[in-house]
């Protein structure tokens, strides 16, 4: 990855998380920007968006992320100077459960190792 995609990913997963903590759907939750992917040519982006809550409160967020995008692209050409300003997709970052999940499973072992 170049250090132009690599700058306009960082760029961008702070402004879009600046945004959505400012948005005032109430379907939002907590949601937090794990990052955002680029393509190369820097006209898509995948969100990847953490949320704190039950899955239904994920699936309210991703709704509300969803209906929002046009302001949030908006927002994101306002603040950051692109060539071409890119099409969002958000999607649930679920790499904070497997992390979780993990770590209780290491849990387990180690009081059954006792």
């Amino acid at each position: 990855m170049s250090q132009r995609v690599a700058r306009a990913q960082e760029v961008a997963r702070e402004v879009l998380g600046e945004t959505i903590q400012n948005l005032k759907d109430p379907r939002i939750g907590f949601a937090t920007v794990t990052g955002v992917r680029m393509t190369t040519d820097l006209r898509h982006a995948r969100v990847l968006v953490s949320v704190l809550g039950s899955p239904e409160e994920e699936e309210q967020t991703m709704a509300g992320l969803r209906s929002a995008t046009p302001y949030i692209r908006s927002e994101l050409g306002r603040q950051v100077r692109l060539k071409y300003l890119p099409e969002l997709t958000f999607e649930l970052d679920r790499r904070a459960q497997s992390a979780e999940r993990v770590e209780t499973l290491l849990r387990e072992i180690h009081l059954e190792e006792r």
